[in-house]
């Protein structure tokens, strides 16, 4: 088990739905695996990141770590990611 986050970022939405969307994802994750609720401005994105212990998403081909990875396809095999 690892610390993970995911991000709620928007510059067309209000702070409110910011901070539901992060809720709804955090009550999700559970009370029991949920660390913390940040958030932050960059420029005239708000951004609310969700921090919780978690199992990584991992490659089904070569188990590589896809944390954070966001381009579709995994960076050290090639396989393309549903």
């Amino acid at each position: 088990m690892c610390v993970l986050y995911k991000h709620f970022r928007a510059s067309l939405k209000s702070w409110d739905e910011l901070f539901q969307d992060a809720s709804d994802f955090a009550t999700a994750v559970g009370r029991e695996q949920l660390i913390s609720i940040s958030h932050s401005q960059e420029g005239i994105e708000g951004i609310v990141t969700v921090w919780y212990w978690g199992e990584p998403e991992v490659c089904p081909t070569c188990k590589y770590n896809l944390t954070g990875n966001v381009s579709g396809a995994c960076p050290e095999c090639g396989k393309r990611l549903t």
